[in-house]
């Protein structure tokens, strides 16, 4: 099939590529020029396992092209809106700008019988709002929201978990089927595939993000109340998790989540509860929100009290500054927030980062960044994990015993043996733990 899609950034980027790995002729737009020459040139303005190779053999292939012309899309049967909604600045709200100046920027381009489907998480009720725009030109809309995780982007979106497909009752059989067409390597694999109308498809994204955001705040929730009686978070988690009402999964305690949806999703889906005057049906996300922040400056506490209390000029490493492994993204980054507050109360702090140093350097210039773990670890007086890289977890307690200049370790996602670290000489502090 012949598609376009409208964004570039990190979720529209891997969908064309990904798309044109599955046999589709796919033309990306963005407004970025700089960001449409590196894709154009096969180069990925991000990191992200696997995007590399799709996207040179895309372009090789010559069924993967990229434009900042709008009008470079008019022969796509199929149009995907992968624009950005970032929370609004003056509130928790999503900001809507970038979608309605895509979808208003496309509107001159479509045929008749053209397909858009929304892709961006959006507040319930805007595909409703979008259709009224689209159908008048003969075109239809439908919703169907990415479940992509940073790190298995690739992956997500060419063999996905499941499909969802918000469709207008009059054509939904058509819209289905075209849909069907899209993802047919998914759809012949088995993939679980859900039909159903605009309004449930947009709230599924931020349900299930609400979801997962509360589970993670629950564990920490509870790292909270074994942090003052004893206990042992990480063993807490192994017991409940063994439920199969609950599971194990995304029951790890630590300083928290972070990145481009989590955050800005449950705050988004509160603000709009409000406005549609049921606030209270989702009150208990501001409580997620919070425990989820508090669990940052929980870790900053513990690196302060282990200098009784001053922390200034005292050489902190910080290892990690992406908020998840194999990702540069440092969006509402635990890990970059806990570098910038150490270095605000007085700490020489010294971050590293396998992917993420670019982009953390732009965004926090003031901050001293070392090219390696041992440059970090060189001299330090406390080590702080918050990033669970494999090369941090594979530490060796022994040999970075060796390198710092006392051996005390602030395990912010409980990914390292307490025990190991410990035998090693180690002052270990887990969260929770």
């Amino acid at each position: 099939m012949k598609l376009s899609v409208i964004g570039c950034g990190y979720l529209g980027a891997v969908h064309a590529a990904a798309m044109t790995s599955l046999g589709h002729d796919v033309v990306g737009i963005d407004v970025d020029e700089a960001k449409i020459a590196k894709l154009s040139a096969g180069e990925t303005p991000f990191f992200e396992p696997g995007l590399p190779e799709i996207l040179s053999a895309g372009i090789a292939s010559g069924r993967l092209s990229f434009s900042t012309d709008m009008a470079d899309a008019a022969d796509a049967d199929v149009h995907f809106i992968a624009v950005g909604t970032p929370q609004r600045r003056d509130g928790a709200g999503a900001d809507l700008r970038f979608v309605d100046s895509s979808v208003q920027s496309l509107l001159p381009h479509l045929k008749p019988g053209a397909l858009v489907v929304g892709k961006s998480t959006v507040p319930v009720g805007t595909a409703a709002r979008l259709a009224e725009l689209v159908n008048p030109t003969g075109a239809r809309l439908a919703w169907n929201p990415e479940f992509l995780r940073e790190g298995f982007a690739v992956k997500d979106t060419i063999e996905p978990d499941r499909l969802v497909y918000g469709v207008a009752t009059e054509s939904k059989d058509q819209d289905t089927a075209i849909l069907d067409e899209v993802y047919a390597s998914a759809i012949s694999s088995g993939t679980p595939r859900i039909v159903t109308d605009y309004a449930t498809a947009e709230l599924v994204k931020v349900a299930a993000n609400s979801f997962l955001a509360t589970k993670i705040s629950f564990i920490n929730a509870m790292a909270e109340i074994a942090e003052v009686t004893g206990a042992d978070v990480t063993q807490l988690a192994d017991a409940i998790g063994h439920d199969a009402r609950i599971g194990r999964r995304f029951l790890n305690a630590g300083v928290g989540f972070g990145g481009g949806c989590l955050p800005k999703d449950i705050r988004a889906f509160a603000a709009r509860a409000e406005e549609l005057g049921r606030g209270e049906s989702v009150a208990f996300l501001k409580q997620v929100d919070e425990i989820n922040l508090r669990r940052r400056q929980r870790l900053v506490d513990l690196v302060v009290d282990s200098f009784d209390g001053r922390v200034f000029g005292r050489r902190v490493a910080v290892l990690g500054l992406a908020f998840k492994p194999d990702s540069d993204d440092i969006r509402d980054s635990p890990a970059l927030d806990v570098a910038v507050r150490l270095k605000g109360l007085g700490a020489e702090v010294v971050s590293h980062d396998p992917e993420a140093i670019p982009n953390a350097l732009r965004l926090h210039p003031q901050l001293t960044y070392a090219d390696s773990v041992d440059q970090a670890l060189e001299g330090a007086e406390a080590v702080v994990v918050v990033t669970e890289w494999k090369q941090y977890r594979e530490l060796d307690a022994a040999a970075t015993a060796a390198k710092v200049a006392r051996p005390v370790v602030f395990d912010g996602r409980n990914v390292l043996h307490p025990g190991a670290w410990r035998a090693a000489g180690w002052t270990y502090t887990g969260m929770g733990r």
